[in-house]
């Protein structure tokens, strides 16, 4: 669907660990892709032929950038050259300029007017179209989509003029502000927030939620694989729990479930 979240990657320093960590918190199953240079992995939830995330490996180039561990998201567009131009046009910029991965897309990475940075990509073809996937919810999924921005309300036309978003509910978080989350098409697929100063990134970044089938079991694991728990399980309104977490190599990442 354009305007949707149709890919998240994670970019680390020890791929190997990455993927025992997330394998046994999520339950995902990995795929090793040969990319010439590299490999890049891709993680499945269980009895699904494509992946719901990738993971590749942190190279010294990056970090030449000033690159962390990272997820990052990728949101389908028609044109991803038009849609960068347009990103910076518009005040944003490109921080990476579109290119091809061979058979499978076109993307680019760029950050919007207040520099938080997501991926745009057109894929090659339509066979993810066909394919069976996993209900949305379920365990191994990625739930959330969200924008911690320097002033979401600023922002929000930036994005819904860009991917056709639409605003849903909003949440009156008292002394937090607003939290207004937002659909495409008819699914609702993430929300806004202005960043609180004490937040764990030091700046305005989009985070990501895996479903899991238990929040408390899941924040145990975490710990016991050598990730933090950075903010325990608490619930939201609409029902769910959430945490927020660190892996063993310094990614950001949430977790969300219906059960405590």
């Amino acid at each position: 669907m354009r305007g949707a979240f149709i890919w998240h990657e994670l970019i680390t320093p020890d791929t190997s660990a990455a993927k025992a960590f997330y394998a046994t918190l999520l339950g995902w199953e990995p795929s090793p892709i040969n990319m010439g240079e590299y490999t890049y992995t891709t993680m499945a939830v269980p009895g699904f032929p494509f992946g719901v995330a990738g993971i590749m490996g942190l190279t010294d180039e990056m970090k030449g950038w000033g690159v962390r561990p990272h997820w990052t998201g990728y949101i389908e567009v028609d044109d991803v050259d038009a849609m960068a131009r347009d990103f910076e046009a518009e005040g944003g910029v490109i921080c990476r300029p579109p290119a091809n991965i061979p058979g499978v897309a076109r993307f680019a990475v760029v950050a919007d007017p207040q520099g938080a940075i997501v991926c745009i990509m057109t894929p090659d073809k339509d066979d993810r179209q066909s394919a069976t996937w996993p209900d949305p919810g379920s365990p191994g999924t990625v739930g959330w989509n969200e924008l911690m921005a320097g002033d979401w309300a600023t922002v929000w036309d930036f994005y819904a003029a860009r991917f056709g978003w639409e605003k849903d509910m909003a949440v009156d978080m008292d002394a937090m502000g607003i939290y207004q989350t937002f659909k495409c098409g008819n699914q609702a697929i993430g929300g806004m927030m202005t960043r609180r100063p004490d937040m764990p990134m030091p700046m305005t970044h989009w985070a990501y939620y895996f479903v899991v089938p238990a929040i408390d079991a899941a924040a145990d694991t975490v710990k016991a694989l050598g990730g933090q728990v950075l903010m325990e399980p608490h619930p939201v309104p609409g029902g769910s729990w959430i945490a927020a977490c660190q892996d063993p190599q310094g990614a950001y990442f949430n977790l969300t479930s219906q059960s405590r």
